[in-house]
């Protein structure tokens, strides 16, 4: 006599795992690696120059850079931990939209000042030359962000 049985194990499906590790291989994920990686130059960059030219512009050029860096850190979190789903009474790719829409406007002023009062410091130079890179990058998530946004739904 034989005694034949099965076992069953579960598996989680890639839509109960906790971490969506395939996200930053994805393009929005690379575009956020970007930008965080952009941000966190010219933050530096201004951050650690001695003797600013114009206290008020780089202090502005500061901030808004570590703003959006910390602004920008906890989306891609929020898309790394799947946490948008677990939050679904506000609507994610509108609000991505206009966190790059207003990124993009202040960053642009931020490095356009940047560039004008430098005064010939290569770290302030290379700090707007990333806050320019910033805005570039930060314009096509905002356009990716927006086509998420407006695109019809599908049930």
């Amino acid at each position: 006599m034989s005694h034949t049985g099965t076992t069953s194990t579960t598996v989680p499906s890639s839509g109960d795992a906790l971490l969506n590790a395939g996200y930053t291989w994805t393009i929005p994920g690379l575009l956020k690696l970007g930008l965080q990686l952009a941000l966190l130059i010219t933050f530096l960059c201004v951050h650690c120059t001695y003797g600013w030219p114009s206290w008020y512009a780089f202090q502005f050029f500061e901030v808004v850079a570590l703003w959006f860096f910390v602004a920008l850190l906890i989306f891609f979190l929020m898309h790394l931990f799947r946490l948008q789903a677990r939050i679904p009474c506000i609507n994610w790719p509108l609000t991505e939209f206009f966190h790059y829409s207003v990124g993009t406007v202040l960053i642009f002023i931020a490095s356009i000042v940047a560039a004008v009062k430098a005064g010939g410091v290569s770290a302030l130079i290379v700090a707007s030359v990333f806050g320019f890179i910033t805005t570039f990058l930060m314009a096509v998530n905002m356009w990716t962000s927006h086509s998420a946004a407006c695109s019809p739904q599908v049930d």
